[in-house]
């Protein structure tokens, strides 16, 4: 079993460290000090288990397990905690377990089980639905990923299975679907388009060509973008809103 530790504290690593060495067959394959980093090591090395604190600064460990919920293979997710405050919410990310701080030698082995069962029966990655939208979005790199700030988008467009990211920065691909993403951000983004969701904030203009075409202008984005019939009168309401 490859595990991933994902915790800011290194004594609080190095103690997981030293319990997992008296399981054979258990293998520590990456260390993460926080959210950002686990994803970027659980990229690289796919492990089977990611034992994951949730305070953790930047991105916590309750968004990096909502991200690793669409990763494939899908890890087991285990959040080990100093408080039982956010234990309802570990489970609404799919955690398999979730372990007290100072985590003891037996409840951990116990949750190693329960990863093992998880393991020998996981298949298709499973969204895991959530009341709290991410603030990023993971774009797949050649084994290695990019974090986009929702707030950095410019419009969503699917092509394909993939929807491209219109971001500040420039372009990528991530294998999530528009509608799914129109439902978890459907308060930030406005959908102009079958293919295409538009940043709500980025909305600057709604005009019509000669050719009697309607188009949306956004800002920081050079060309305009179409508007299907079917989604004109809805972003004509959102311009009178804005």
């Amino acid at each position: 079993m490859k595990v991933v530790i994902a915790d800011d504290e290194p004594l609080a690593r190095e103690r997981l460290r030293t319990l997992l060495a008296d399981h054979p067959g258990v293998s520590v394959v990456g260390e993460a000090a926080n959210g950002s980093e686990a994803l970027h090591v659980c990229a690289q090395v796919q492990p089977d288990l990611v034992l994951l604190d949730i305070a953790m600064p930047g991105v916590d460990g309750l968004e990096a397990a909502r991200h690793l919920s669409r990763f494939e293979p899908r890890p087991a997710v285990v959040f080990c905690t100093a408080y039982d405050a956010h234990a309802l919410s570990a489970f609404e990310a799919a955690a398999i377990d979730y372990l007290m701080k100072p985590i003891r030698a037996e409840r951990l082995a116990a949750a190693l089980e329960r990863a093992r069962t998880f393991i020998a029966g996981r298949g298709s990655p499973q969204l895991v639905p959530s009341a709290q939208a991410r603030r990023v979005l993971c774009a797949r790199l050649r084994g290695s990923l990019r974090l986009v700030p929702v707030e950095d988008i410019l419009y969503l467009q699917a092509e394909e299975k993939y929807v491209v990211v219109h971001h500040l920065r420039g372009q990528d691909l991530i294998e999530e679907s528009l509608r799914s993403l129109e439902e978890e951000f459907g308060e930030r983004f406005i959908r102009i388009h079958r293919n295409c969701l538009i940043a709500r904030e980025r909305l600057q203009e709604v005009r019509r060509t000669p050719a009697g075409q309607v188009q949306a202008v956004l800002r920081e984005v050079a060309e305009p973008l179409e508007v299907s019939r079917r989604c004109v009168a809805s972003l004509k309401g959102e311009m009178e809103r804005l």
